[in-house]
């Protein structure tokens, strides 16, 4: 049986017209072909699943340009790099972590780690 637990929810609010950027996290018991254990993602209607297949493959990347802590550019919101944006990162460290990068116009960005899995 595959479980999902909430593991982490904030926000970042935009005072200039009152919005607000919401960022969910969850562990799940069973991802990807292998059925390992990771975490996903939520925000602004994107889900980013770090499942081993996956993770493997960036680690390769990150690991041919030395790499610590990898972009993951696609799946980041990042249309108004300025004063906008959502950053989606894998640190390469033991134990494999994903973090997310939140700022607004109004704010400072603000930044969450989670564990991802461990190998």
């Amino acid at each position: 049986m595959i479980f999902f637990k909430k593991i982490d929810k904030w926000y970042v609010k935009d005072l200039e017209d009152n919005s607000a950027i919401e960022v969910k996290a969850y562990s799940c018991t069973e991802m990807g072909n292998d059925a390992k254990p990771g975490i996903q993602l939520t925000y602004m209607g994107k889900m980013i699943n770090f499942e081993p297949i996956a993770v493997e493959r960036w680690l390769y990347k990150a690991s041919k340009t030395k790499q610590t802590e990898m972009l993951l550019s696609s799946l980041s919101w990042t249309v108004h790099k300025d004063n906008r944006y959502v950053k989606v990162f894998l640190l390469t460290e033991t134990p494999l972590k994903a973090k997310i990068e939140v700022k607004t116009r109004s704010s400072q960005p603000k930044k969450r780690v989670r564990i991802a899995f461990y190998c």
